[in-house]
């Protein structure tokens, strides 16, 4: 039987796969948490700001139910940007990225995530324009690692890598990751993104590392 793994990498504590999610996800075990960005199905490229991105069609779906599901299946704690579009069950928690957009442009001024856990809503706060993109939707590296904070000590899966940005904040805090990209181009970036990120010094992954949060009874 043909393996759905196209590729493999292994970088220091991260793992990298190249090919569908739909197929991988099920042969995973060992995962704590889920933090990704999935595809919003909104069509992104058709946005006149994203036009150096239009020939890629990623975004012209998004995932459905049932691949959440399976996602809480196999993980304690989710955190899922864009969860606002999203067939999600309710949620006693949502995480925002502020992006000190002016009212007037024509991208959102904010972003969602579905938390998979109860809490208070959290805002974050950082300048969209303040950092380099590899991919039309790519978060800011910080956003990711604020997010790391709210999950418990384990292993963290993104099953829609893109380029690599929640591996290269797992690397940061020193957590193990898995990350699941089905475009090849992206699925080098993120290679190389967590290769750089995974050949500084030691001494960083300690000074960044966060406590764990004190959270009980997470709502699935």
């Amino acid at each position: 039987m043909t393996s759905p793994i196209l590729r493999e990498e292994i970088i220091g504590d991260c793992r990298l796969l190249l090919g569908d999610c739909l197929e991988i996800i099920p042969l995973l075990h060992g995962v704590k948490g889920v933090l990704t960005d999935p595809p919003y199905g909104i069509n992104i490229a058709a946005n006149p700001v994203r036009q150096w991105h239009a020939q890629k069609q990623w975004d012209k779906s998004a995932p459905t139910r049932e691949t959440f599901e399976m996602l809480r299946r196999i993980s304690d704690q989710q955190v899922i940007w864009g969860g606002n579009y999203f067939e999600l069950p309710p949620s006693k928690c949502f995480l925002v990225w502020d992006k000190f957009q002016p009212e007037d442009f024509s991208l959102a001024m904010c972003e969602q995530a579905w938390a998979s856990f109860p809490s208070p809503a959290k805002l974050y706060r950082y300048r969209v324009v303040g950092y380099s993109k590899e991919h039309p939707t790519q978060k800011p590296v910080e956003l990711m690692q604020w997010c790391l904070r709210f999950f418990a000590a384990g292993t963290i899966l993104d099953p829609f890598m893109g380029s690599g940005t929640t591996g290269v904040a797992c690397v940061k805090l020193g957590r193990k990751f898995i990350g699941i990209e089905i475009d090849e181009t992206y699925f080098d970036i993120a290679c190389r993104r967590i290769r750089e990120a995974n050949a500084q010094p030691d001494m960083l992954v300690e000074a960044a590392r966060p406590p764990e949060p004190k959270q009980e009874g997470f709502d699935l």
